[in-house]
């Protein structure tokens, strides 16, 4: 079933809302078209998991997350998910795999977020994380000790790690 007509109720440069007629006389469904965006994995060579702390306006304290971010105009999701590694952490290179795309929130979301993996990343000289952005490295025991919990608790960067173990060869201890 498509819509019989779709129209902006409200836009801004990171979001719309979109009105969504599916039949006639009946009211629109609205949702949300955002960018899609990637989310990585990144492994340095000793097998520690690049962590993000920031502190995030929408729920109002600190979180931690995996490096990730928007995916520009004419860029490929690899190619966000390189730069927003080096942008928020200062570690690049390595080896990548991209697990594909998710589906964030089919009942409000039209936007995917893209899963990557990459395994032997480096600490670049002289690029220093974003501002506002603190980088910890953790072993893979204790991901999923915060992830079990609460602490690393972004649903959708749970559900990254998640495909890394399944199709990524991330293995984490008790999965």
């Amino acid at each position: 079933m498509k819509p019989l007509k779709t129209e902006v109720a409200f836009g801004t440069p990171w979001f719309q809302i979109l009105g969504k007629t599916m039949r006639e006389g009946e009211a629109p469904y609205y949702s949300l078209k955002l960018a899609d965006y990637a989310a990585v994995v990144a492994l340095t060579e000793e097998q520690r998991v690049l962590i993000v702390r920031q502190y995030r306006p929408a729920v109002e304290h600190e979180t931690l997350e995996l490096p990730s971010g928007l995916v520009d105009a004419g860029e490929t999701p690899l190619e966000a998910a390189r730069r927003e590694l080096l942008e928020e952490t200062g570690y690049q290179g390595g080896e990548w795999e991209m697990l594909g795309g998710m589906e964030p929130d089919t009942g409000r979301l039209g936007n995917l977020i893209w899963t990557c993996v990459a395994k032997g990343v480096r600490r670049v000289e002289g690029h220093a994380p974003e501002e506002g952005i603190a980088v910890e490295t953790w072993s893979l025991e204790e991901l999923a000790q915060a992830m079990v919990d609460g602490r690393f608790d972004h649903a959708l960067h749970v559900a990254v790690v998640m495909m890394a173990v399944l199709k990524g060869g991330v293995r984490l201890p008790g999965v």
